[in-house]
């Protein structure tokens, strides 16, 4: 298998790259244990978010002056933990018809195209097994200037479908796994494409809607509820991010509590209208590495524990951090959220993924 890529500037790269957790408090009080989180993220605005058999609790605190939107009440970027709701997105447009999962990606985008023996199809591009890398090859020269801002900002749709039209992947698609923005995104285009539905309107129509998700969204509205983000130090301002042609891939935005109702549903899929599709995201559909100990949903990374599996996924942006994760088996789910960028040994994955596999 090829080596695991950063998903974001800055971010940590995948599962394999969870950092060592801090010592986990000894208390087993939820209020000591998430305030003990939220303590050792160190970040100017965090936010840890628990649901534990539909009970929510939420701390919130941070280095920063508070701002004057309630910590807990604003939306934060996701970055790549947005694909968890692209996996879904696509998981209810299979089980409703309207897409197998075997399509081409290139015949979506370029009908008549020739496609060949061993075409990438979409079902390729959400496992991350197309063959593509992390980002386009011309990715960082055209977005060098503004990598320091809003590099993704500068590579909209049309080269992003570009990029993959012209690419020619080393390996046979299905054959390696290898994280890839780009891949994931180009989905977010074919997906776009086969149904004639803009992305933004298949989106609101599969998961907004049907989930009640009024705080989430795909780009900045409103200084106000938006949570800024933060360089490093913690305190360099950031602009809000702009995923560009990337947005299958990186561009969710919400509040916690959007995103324990989101994490709620894959826990109890029972009355949901997309329980088929909740399901289907949970399946393993590859296994890789050393023994196969590495397992993948179509939306979910999944780690054992000693009670069951554990679902989650990471992100992060120029200026923010999420980590989303569930339990089936202790009926628990997790959205922790701050508003500082990745840093080499950063705390906050840790103890998210910690507080998670700690049950």
């Amino acid at each position: 298998m090829t080596a695991p890529h950063r998903p974001w500037p800055g971010e940590p790269a995948d599962d394999e790259d969870v950092p060592p957790a801090p010592d986990a408090p000894a208390a087993d009080d939820l209020p000591e244990r998430l305030a003990a989180a939220v303590d050792a993220s160190a970040a100017p605005d965090v936010v840890f978010a628990v649901s534990r058999h539909g009970r929510r609790t939420l701390h919130s605190g941070g280095t920063g002056t508070p701002p004057d939107t309630p910590r807990e009440d604003l939306r934060y970027e996701t970055g790549s933990a947005s694909k968890t709701f692209t996996g879904l997105l696509l998981a209810r447009l299979i089980r409703c018809g309207a897409l197998t999962g075997g399509e081409p990606a290139a015949a979506c985008l370029d009908p008549g195209r020739p496609v060949g023996p061993t075409p990438v199809t979409l079902a390729h591009l959400i496992t991350h097994t197309g063959g593509l890398p992390g980002l386009p090859r011309d990715f960082l020269p055209r977005t060098l200037p503004a990598w320091r801002s809003n590099p993704y900002a500068r590579y909209p749709a049309g080269r992003v479908i570009d990029a993959f039209l012209r690419h020619r992947p080393r390996h046979r698609p299905g054959t390696r796994w290898h994280y890839s923005n780009f891949g994931v995104s180009v989905l977010g285009h074919a997906v776009a494409a086969a149904t004639g539905t803009d992305w933004q309107d298949l989106f609101t129509e599969h998961v907004l809607r049907p989930f009640g998700l009024s705080g989430t969204a795909l780009a900045a509205e409103d200084p106000k509820t938006d949570a800024a983000g933060h360089g490093k130090d913690g305190r360099t301002p950031v602009p809000p991010f702009d995923a560009g042609g990337f947005q299958a891939a990186g561009a969710v935005r919400a509040t916690p509590n959007d995103l324990l109702t989101f994490l709620e549903a894959h826990l109890d899929p029972a009355g949901s209208p997309a329980a088929d599709a909740l399901r289907a995201v949970r399946v393993p559909v590859l296994r890789r590495g050393l023994d196969h100990r590495h397992v993948h949903t179509m939306a979910w990374f999944r780690h054992p524990t000693d009670g069951g599996p554990m679902y989650f996924h990471s992100g992060a942006t120029l200026g923010q951090q999420a980590f989303l994760g569930f339990r089936p088996d202790t009926g628990t789910a997790l959205a922790a959220v701050c508003t500082r960028r990745f840093r080499a040994r950063d705390p906050f994955i840790a103890a998210a993924y910690a507080f998670l596999a700690d049950g």
